[in-house]
């Protein structure tokens, strides 16, 4: 009985100590977890990166209106508006890499989106004037881009291989297989006051630069590639007369500068015919019947719908939509495949005066003082229309639309108006290198933020070649007022066809 029992409690003990063995493993597992739990933070401390538009619990910050009575939250336009925080010539400091110290004039970053009037102080206008998404101003922009899904997996693809090549950033070389067509023989698809060749002017050296991008090469541009890759579809060119050069260039490029009896005149299917008393036609459309192909231009100065406020009068005012597009893109975006807008230098009170352009927005004339100066305008209407063609890409999912950054002016001891002058005939004399990966237009960048349309970005890399605009040189060598504006042909808007064939 004694051994049993004495058994019986060293079997008792054993499970005991079993019992204390397994409670002081959990007690140090817990003090363990409890330890590592007060060292971490709540979840409401943790930091967390969110994206643009959203607060930290995933909500959108363009819900939340302050006032939705207001003009431009009802339209979910961004707005730039006066401030002078940053300075042009800042913003091109980190943009170009200069080869000597020879100084960029005030003109031509004015030309480059900083300034949107040839009577307006550079340093009005900045990058940090531009209102992000998400604030009071514009409570739905972020929101209206960011909900369409635009592209299918091949824009997926041509957007990662883009961000892996900047094509505008790298640098001028000379290239003697250039130009890549006659100045004299282009005479059927180029203005004459655009050719050069056919000026006074002797020095030609402009015409031997290549642009060659930092981190890639562009495919080389040749007509019959063109056309291959452009079989059976239409590029259109929407904008103002820099549009309508770089739609010259594109056809003297296409061609070689040869004369093709075979391209086709179809103006008249888009409305592009020469109304009784006009100099010219509103664009030009020619087909190419071999691949049938369509390169087209229309001429929107202002990239907004104008409407004549009463139309039986032809000297009444023009009602200036700045929140709708063309109407001529309204009515045709569905039969384009490529798409390139521009505005810029029309915006300035003296145009819009001669033109007899009143602004309007929401239908009626706007009374909404933050776009009531050319620059609110101007921004505002970049917006507006690239916002617009964003929310038509769903539709038509097998366009590419581009908005082109401004190209820059170069008017040196003075403006258009008061003397100024673009002389220099040599290269790259202020330099030949593009370092930066941001663009030096805000506003062309900023309207295209978060939407699927692309920013055919040509600013900079044209701001270093002053020595190609139009000057002084003309057909009739007549004295008068020099254009720093324009540029020779050939020239630097043969570059801004290259990158664009390069991303279509």
């Amino acid at each position: 009985m004694k051994g049993g029992f004495y058994g019986l409690k060293v079997t008792q003990v054993s499970l005991i100590l079993i019992a204390f063995v397994c409670i002081a493993v959990l007690g140090l597992a817990w003090t363990k977890t409890s330890l590592l739990t007060s060292l971490n933070p709540p979840q409401n401390h943790v930091l967390r990166l969110s994206p643009a538009g959203q607060d930290s619990n995933g909500k959108n910050v363009s819900e939340e209106k302050s006032n939705p009575e207001q003009l431009e939250e009802n339209l979910g336009i961004v707005l730039l508006i006066n401030s002078t925080e940053t300075s042009p010539s800042a913003s091109t400091k980190h943009n170009i890499s200069s080869a000597n110290k020879h100084d960029i004039p005030p003109s031509a970053t004015e030309g480059a989106g900083l300034v949107v009037s040839e009577n307006m102080n550079s340093s009005n206008i900045g990058e940090d004037d531009i209102v992000t998404p998400g604030s009071s101003l514009s409570p739905d922009v972020d929101t209206a881009k960011s909900s369409s899904n635009i592209g299918d997996g091949k824009d997926s693809t041509n957007s990662a291989a883009m961000q892996e090549c900047n094509l505008s950033k790298g640098k001028w070389v000379s290239d003697e297989s250039r130009p890549l067509y006659s100045g004299f023989g282009c005479k059927h698809w180029l203005s004459s006051m655009w050719a050069c060749r056919l000026t006074q002017r002797t020095d030609f050296e402009y015409e031997k630069l290549r642009w060659r991008p930092k981190d890639c090469e562009m495919d080389e541009f040749t007509g019959p590639k063109f056309l291959e890759r452009m079989r059976n579809k239409t590029l259109a060119f929407v904008g103002d007369s820099l549009g309508r050069q770089q739609f010259q260039s594109l056809m003297c490029m296409i061609t070689g500068g040869e004369d093709r009896p075979d391209v086709l005149d179809v103006g008249k299917e888009y409305g592009l015919v020469k109304a009784r008393g006009a100099t010219r036609p509103d664009g030009w459309a020619y087909r190419f019947p071999t691949t049938n192909t369509t390169v087209l231009y229309y001429w929107s100065a202002s990239l907004c719908d104008l409407e004549p406020i009463d139309p039986s009068n032809p000297a009444a005012e023009i009602a200036m939509h700045l929140d709708r597009p063309p109407a001529f893109l309204q009515r045709f975006l569905h039969r384009f495949d490529v798409l390139v807008l521009n505005t810029g230098h029309h915006w300035n009170r003296g145009k819009l005066n001669a033109n007899r352009w009143i602004m309007y927005a929401g239908g009626v004339p706007n009374t909404n003082r933050k776009i009531a100066d050319i620059g609110g305008a101007k921004n505002f209407t970049v917006y507006s229309t690239v916002s617009w063609v964003n929310s038509q890409l769903p539709r038509y999912p097998g366009l590419k639309a581009f908005y082109r950054s401004i190209s820059p002016r170069h008017f040196f001891n003075g403006d258009w108006n008061t003397g100024g002058t673009c002389d220099n005939t040599t290269p790259l004399a202020g330099g030949k290198e593009v370092v930066s990966e941001e663009s030096i237009d805000p506003l062309a960048a900023g309207a295209v933020k978060g939407t699927g349309v692309k920013l055919l970005d040509i600013t900079a890399l044209s701001q270093l070649r002053d020595e190609g605009h139009i000057s002084r040189y003309s057909i009739k060598a007549t004295p008068g007022v020099q254009d720093c504006l324009h540029w020779c042909l050939p020239g630097v808007p043969d570059t801004w066809n290259e990158i664009l064939f390069a991303q279509i």
